[in-house]
C-alpha cells in the first residue's frame, strides 16, 4: 500500500459499537475498493477463555457494518503456538489491521520484545497501511504503558510500563491513555483509564519531563493521517494532551497538524498556528446514538403510545429497543447501558402483555355505543316517573363498573381505565 494511504486510528473505546462505524468506514474508504487484506491481532485479549468468540463478533462487525471481510491473524494470542509465523506474515502484509480490547500488560509481553513488535514498529516507521487499535491495544502504542489491570482490579501501586514506543516514529513521546473520560464509577473516579485523578497525578510524577499524557475519550478516535500529516478527532468526545494537570482538550471535528500536536506533546506554544481547535465536525457523518440515549427515547415513546392507545406503535418502540440492544450487545469490551436497556425492554414487554388481555383502546371509546343510549333510556324513565326502573339500570352498569354521576348539568359516566382493569 502506498504512503498516501497510511493511517493510525486510536480509538479510545468503542471500536465495535455502533457510534464508530463511520469512523471505521472513513478508514477502510482508503482501500478504494481494491483487493486487500484486512486482518485482527487479537493477543490483547488471547488469554480470555472466549477469545474465539470475541474474534468472531469483531469479524462479524466489521463485515456487517462496514463491508470489511476480517480475517485473523492465527498463533498470535500470545505463547507459542505452530500457527504464529503465518500470522505474523499477516500482520506483516495488512493492508488494514485491527487490535482492541483486552490486558495491555499481557499484549506488551508478547509484543514488546517479539516479532509482532517488531511488525507494528515497521509500520509506523515505514508510514504504511492502515492501523486500527482502540482500547487496550492503543495503550500500548506510546512510551508509557497503564497496566489498568494490575492497579484497578488487583490494587498494585500506580506505575507504568515501558510501552511499544510505535508513536515515537511520529515524534509523538506519550503515555497514551483510553477510556478517557470513563464514568463507570458513578460516585467514584473512574477516568484516565479507571486511574482517577489522584492516581493519574501520582503517575504523571513518574514520567519524564518530555513525555506527555495523550488521552482520548471513549466512543472518540484521534485519526493520523500520515501522509498529509494531520491529526483529526472524531467521534463523541475529545483528545487531550495533558502535562502534571495541565491539559489543553480539543473537541470532535478539532483538526490539527502533525507538527503542531507534536509541539503540544513537547509543551511549546500553538496558538499561533493552531486558532482554535474547530468546534465542529465537518466531515458529514452522523454519529449513532448511544444506547442510553436510544433507551431513553424508547422508552418515552413507548408511554406517548399507551396514553394514546396505539398498540401497533407500543410494539415498535419495544422493536427498535430489542434492535439497538442486539447491534450494542456485539461491542466486543463495552456492555455498559446493556443491563439497563435490557430491564426497560423486559419492562415494555410485560406492559404489552397485560395490554393484550385487558386491550389499549380507551374503554369510554368502546364503552359509548352501548352506555348512552341506556342512559338516555333512563332519563326517560326517570321523567316518567319510574324510578325504580332508572335505579335498576344504574345498579346494572355499576355492576359492569360503569360509575354514574347526576350533577346540575347533567349525568356523566366513567368507565376503568386498563390499568385498573388489569389490576
Amino acid at each position: 500500500m502506498a504512503d498516501r494511504d497510511a493511517v493510525l486510528a486510536i480509538m479510545g473505546s468503542g471500536e465495535t459499537s455502533p457510534t464508530m462505524v463511520t469512523i471505521h468506514r472513513a478508514v477502510a474508504d482508503h482501500l478504494d475498493g481494491r483487493r486487500s487484506s484486512a486482518v485482527l491481532l487479537e493477543t490483547p485479549y488471547g488469554f480470555q477463555s472466549n477469545v474465539a468468540d470475541i474474534s468472531a463478533t469483531a469479524c462479524g462487525y466489521f463485515a456487517r457494518s462496514v463491508g470489511l471481510p476480517v480475517v485473523t491473524a492465527p498463533g498470535l494470542r500470545g505463547g507459542k503456538h505452530e500457527d504464529a509465523d503465518r500470522g505474523l506474515l499477516l500482520v506483516r502484509g495488512a493492508d488494514w489491521l485491527f487490535s482492541g480490547p483486552g490486558s495491555p500488560s499481557y499484549a506488551l509481553r508478547h509484543w514488546r520484545d517479539a516479532a509482532v513488535g517488531q511488525a507494528l514498529h515497521d509500520r509506523l516507521r515505514t508510514r504504511a497501511g492502515l492501523t486500527v487499535f482502540a482500547s487496550a491495544a492503543a495503550a500500548t502504542l506510546g512510551r508509557f504503558t497503564v497496566p489498568v489491570y494490575e492497579i484497578y482490579k488487583v490494587g498494585t501501586d500506580p506505575h507504568w510500563l515501558p510501552g511499544l514506543d510505535v508513536l515515537s516514529h511520529l515524534g509523538l513521546e506519550v503515555a497514551l491513555v483510553p477510556h478517557y473520560d470513563n464514568k463507570e464509577g458513578g460516585t467514584h473516579d473512574t477516568r484516565y483509564c479507571y486511574l482517577g485523578e489522584q492516581r493519574l497525578r501520582t503517575m504523571e510524577e513518574q514520567l519524564p519531563d518530555d513525555v506527555a499524557v495523550l488521552g482520548v475519550d471513549e466512543h472518540t478516535a484521534v485519526v493520523l493521517d500520515l501522509a498529509d500529516e494531520k491529526a483529526t478527532v472524531r467521534g463523541r468526545g475529545t483528545m487531550t494532551v495533558r502535562h502534571h494537570a495541565t491539559s489543553v482538550t480539543f473537541p470532535a471535528g478539532t483538526v490539527l497538524s502533525l507538527s503542531d500536536l507534536r509541539d503540544l506533546c513537547r509543551r511549546k506554544p500553538v496558538h499561533a498556528r493552531t486558532a482554535p481547535p474547530v468546534a465542529a465536525d465537518h466531515t458529514g457523518e452522523t454519529t449513532a446514538a448511544t444506547l442510553e440515549q436510544v433507551s431513553t427515547e424508547c422508552e418515552r415513546l413507548f408511554e406517548t403510545a399507551y396514553a394514546g392507545h396505539d398498540a401497533a406503535a407500543m410494539a415498535g418502540a419495544a422493536l427498535t429497543l430489542e434492535a439497538t440492544i442486539r447491534e450494542w450487545a456485539a461491542d466486543t469490551e463495552e456492555d455498559v447501558g446493556v443491563d439497563q436497556a435490557r430491564a426497560v425492554l423486559r419492562t415494555m414487554i410485560v406492559r404489552l402483555g397485560e395490554a393484550a388481555v385487558t386491550g389499549v383502546a380507551d374503554p369510554a371509546t368502546t364503552h359509548r355505543p352501548l352506555v348512552e343510549p341506556l342512559l338516555a333510556l333512563r332519563t326517560r324513565l326517570r321523567a316518567a316517573g319510574d324510578y325504580a326502573t332508572a335505579d335498576a339500570l344504574r345498579d346494572a352498569l355499576a355492576a359492569a363498573d360503569i360509575q354514574i354521576f347526576d350533577t346540575p348539568d347533567g349525568t356523566r359516566w366513567s368507565a376503568p381505565t386498563n390499568a385498573a382493569r388489569a389490576g
